[in-house]
């Protein structure tokens, strides 16, 4: 009998369970491997997946790391402005799955570069559109491995470094076997336990504080506190409507050139299930960043307005403390999300650098391409990895926020492409690298001006100090991403004649991609 309650009482750490639902994934991913004889079974499930899978896979890859400890972190220091993520998820899935998956399936596409390959032959814009992704991918394969280390961190004590090498393997291991299908499949229980074990945490939480009414007249004390502008924390639009906009742009409109869906969109057993697919996935995925703004309301409540890795830790003992089981679950759910997103995500890295990068790819026999895929693999996620283990970030979801910022000026690219048969290649290169490096340029000066608080300082930081003391808020990198492109593409478009040869590619183009490109484009 006290056999049997000591293996109670150690299967109630948190640690084990954690551990637990770690090895058995990698345990799936190592089985799952069996079933991916080729290239296009590892990058795109063999295109074998059913409407429930999809809309798993595609939920997997927007809640990750950002849309729970981000959230959660954003909520705690600047108000729930921060959960108009969960609405951004929703409008990027949906407005992809209507009007560039069905394309990227036409196309057969293995990453969105090669829809400036397919159009004019371009190697540089695909090149270009890559580079611009991959800034996105690169951000999201560190934060992924920085909260599995957090969270092992928090829990066992361990250094963060133990915690950062076994976050990259095990998300490098799930990758390189499971391949896409293995993160469809296990996406289906890793979106039920985080929702259903986030939002039992939330629930008993609120309870041992008194009730939601205590949590709000708590929550007004610990603001005050810290300084902070209650009736602002506490609105939807507190942050000002600038960032919620600039939200926007960064997290939706940079969703249509982000590779990891052209996978996706290859991976339907049938083109009907796009659609809906994409629609469902932003349902669920839309549901994560609420649930993860509430564990943020009750952390604060309960352990005062951290930021940075402080703040994620105290989310992780509010876990802990609604129970060690119950703990345990929750924590492994936010590793779930972690794992849905980082394993696709990776996946798409690999496969952009292969396609995008190595020009000979076109040739290789699909056994090559398999072996090079998760060669690629394997030496970014570990590259990723010991970047999560240097870089000191704040804060998880604006660290987010630039790299989609930095995916716009391709997305709309892409959108042009299909939509505006006389766009140019010129156009669709100059558009993307100007909004690239303007957003990329803007981000840099707020970063190294960010202390310049009076106009006496003098010279270009006096200058750049009176820019941003007239825009405001409105000085984000997203907003430069957006307009130049959609200013550049259409100019030099206008300018530029129409040459036979590109004419003839052109009708190709759009004679592939069929019905969709007719019902939407204009000349």
């Amino acid at each position: 009998m006290r056999f049997v309650e000591k293996v109670e009482r150690v299967m109630e750490t948190p640690a084990v369970v954690i551990f637990a639902y770690l090895v058995f994934f990698v345990v799936v991913g190592l089985y799952i491997n069996r079933s991916n004889r080729n290239s296009s079974d590892w990058a795109v499930g063999g295109g074998t997946l059913g409407i429930g899978m999809l809309a798993a896979g595609l939920a997997g890859t927007r809640i990750g790391g950002a849309g729970t400890y981000g959230v959660a972190g954003d909520v705690i220091t600047e108000g729930i402005g921060a959960m108009w993520y969960g609405v951004n998820s929703f409008a990027a899935l949906f407005i992809v799955g209507l009007f560039f998956a069905i394309p990227y399936r036409k196309l057969k596409l293995s990453s969105v570069g090669e829809v400036f390959d397919r159009r004019f032959g371009s190697r540089r814009c695909q090149s270009l559109s890559s580079l611009c992704v991959q800034a996105e991918y690169l951000v999201v394969n560190i934060i992924e491995p920085y909260v599995i280390a957090t969270i092992i961190s928090g829990v066992t004590g361990w250094p963060f470094g133990v915690g950062i090498i076994i976050g990259g393997v095990i998300i490098v291991v799930f990758t390189i076997t499971g391949g896409l299908r293995g993160t469809a499949i296990t996406n289906i229980v890793h979106c039920a336990v985080i929702i259903f074990g986030l939002a039992a945490v939330g629930y008993v939480a609120t309870d041992n504080l008194g009730g939601w009414e205590s949590v709000v007249l708590q929550s007004e004390a610990v603001l005050e506190a810290s300084g902070k502008d209650i009736p602002s924390w506490w609105s939807y639009t507190g942050i000002g409507w600038a960032t919620i906009i600039a939200l926007f742009i960064s997290a939706t409109i940079h969703s249509p050139a982000a590779s990891v869906y052209a996978n996706y969109a290859s991976s339907a057993a049938k083109q009907e299930y796009l659609i809906p697919g994409f629609f469902i996935g932003g349902v669920i995925a839309a549901m994560m960043p609420f649930v993860a703004g509430v564990l943020g309301i009750l952390t604060m409540v309960s352990y005062g307005a951290e930021a940075g890795l402080s703040g994620y830790l105290n989310i992780a003992q509010l876990a802990i403390d609604t129970g060690p089981l119950l703990g345990g679950i929750a924590l492994a759910a936010v590793l779930a999300a972690v794992i849905s997103s980082g394993a696709p995500i990776l996946l798409a890295s690999a496969t952009m650098l292969v396609s995008d990068w190595i020009p000979s790819s076109k040739n290789f026999s699909s056994e090559r391409k398999l072996k090079a895929y998760k060669l690629v693999t394997a030496i970014y996620g570990s590259t990723a990895a010991f970047l999560a283990w240097a870089v000191n970030f704040g804060s998880v979801l604006q660290f987010l926020m630039l790299g989609f910022a930095l995916v716009v000026p391709p997305a709309i690219a892409v959108a042009f492409v299909f939509y505006w048969k006389r766009t140019s290649e010129a156009a669709v290169f100059w558009g993307m690298l100007t909004g690239f490096v303007g957003g990329a340029l803007v981000w840099v000066l707020n970063r190294v001006f960010s202390g310049i608080e009076n106009s006496d300082a003098g010279g270009f930081p006096q200058f750049w100090y009176e820019i941003c003391l007239f825009l405001g808020e409105w000085r984000d990198p997203s907003f430069v991403t957006l307009l130049l492109p959609l200013a550049v593409i259409p100019l030099i478009t206008l300018g530029s004649p129409n040459r036979s040869a590109d004419a003839v590619q052109s009708d190709r183009f759009y004679k592939h991609l069929g019905r969709i490109q007719r019902n939407f484009s204009w000349k």
